[in-house]
């Protein structure tokens, strides 16, 4: 069983001043390590509009390699502008993962367009950065992966790999709509596909993870690694409905692999769980982890999927 060590929460987007893009949430954080520090991505937003609508922006805190609870620089912008009018990126770029790649640092991210019967749709594109991951410049208008004959809708969540010089994109993909209280709300699971370029994609269409606690779990932030001869997932899991909340809200699942495609799932070896109070007491979600000067560290959301900021947990003996 994993043993995580909750270090405490080492961003809060409230506590931001004078940014007004910046708000509210700090989602799906992604990290980036340099000499001195590490660049950790995540997602926020500004205030609703006049119509109760948000907007999500990509923003990114350094962080003091020595103290992670240090930060040394916020993005003074979004490292992408939103997309022009009708394309699949007007209204949101959430989530973000980020990976070095032959002198540039590649950003696959979800873009989010809006829509009338239910409140969104999402599909993945690509930007690149040319300045160690200040800025990024999308690779084209429209996205690198997007619905097809049997992932329709919502393909979200996109975390990038690369094993054995092949590129591996782990994602979300939308099953259906459900009703929740007079409310559409997506059930997803999580996907695979892989490349020989990082453009052009082959999806395997197959759902990689098992449903637990129901039929319309909704699953998400399939994080891979490979560690000991064989893969390791950590993801994050909630109820379809009514899961906005403590009971049915978010929690942190595991999952291993020999080969990238059949996963056997163990969630009870997770190690890691909501707190007795405080801001991740009510749901824990989109985790990320990542080795750092010989340590394992996973960064996660708290309550209301990412609100109120993301905290830090070191995982305490060997992988």
């Amino acid at each position: 069983m994993f043993k995580w060590k909750k270090l405490g929460r080492v961003f809060n987007p409230a506590e931001v001043k004078n940014i007004s893009w910046m708000q509210e949430f700090a989602q799906a954080p992604s990290v980036l390590v340099f000499e001195k520090f590490i660049r950790v991505y995540f997602s926020c937003r500004p205030p609703r509009d006049s119509n109760g609508q948000y907007v999500s922006n990509t923003a990114f805190v350094d962080l003091n390699r020595q103290n992670l609870f240090e930060i040394l620089n916020i993005a003074e912008n979004p490292i992408l502008s939103l997309g022009e009018p009708g394309t699949f990126d007007e209204f949101g770029v959430y989530p973000t993962s980020v990976i070095r790649n032959e002198g540039v640092v590649l950003a696959y991210y979800g873009g989010w367009t809006r829509c009338e019967s239910v409140p969104f749709n999402v599909a993945i594109g690509l930007a690149i950065s040319h300045d160690d991951g200040k800025t990024f410049t999308k690779a084209g208008s429209g996205p690198v992966l997007s619905y097809t004959v049997n992932e329709p809708f919502v393909l979200s969540g996109p975390k990038i790999r690369k094993f054995n010089d092949r590129w591996y994109l782990f994602y979300i993909a939308g099953q259906k709509w459900i009703e929740n209280n007079g409310n559409p709300e997506p059930v997803y699971k999580i996907r695979m596909a892989f490349s020989d370029d990082g453009i052009n994609w082959i999806k395997t269409d197959k759902n990689l993870i098992d449903s637990k606690v129901e039929e319309n779990e909704a699953q998400a932030s399939p994080d891979v690694f490979f560690h000991n001869g064989r893969y390791h997932m950590f993801f994050c899991y909630r109820y379809s409905l009514n899961f906005r909340g403590r009971e049915n809200g978010y929690r942190i699942g595991y999952a291993t692999s020999v080969d990238l495609v059949n996963w056997v799932r163990n969630d009870e070896i997770a190690g890691i769980d909501i707190s007795e109070e405080g801001w991740d007491s009510e749901m824990i979600s989109y985790p990320h982890v990542f080795d750092l000067d010989g340590k394992i560290y996973m960064m996660y959301l708290g309550n209301q999927v990412g609100r109120y900021g993301f905290g830090l947990a070191q995982l305490e003996g060997e992988l």
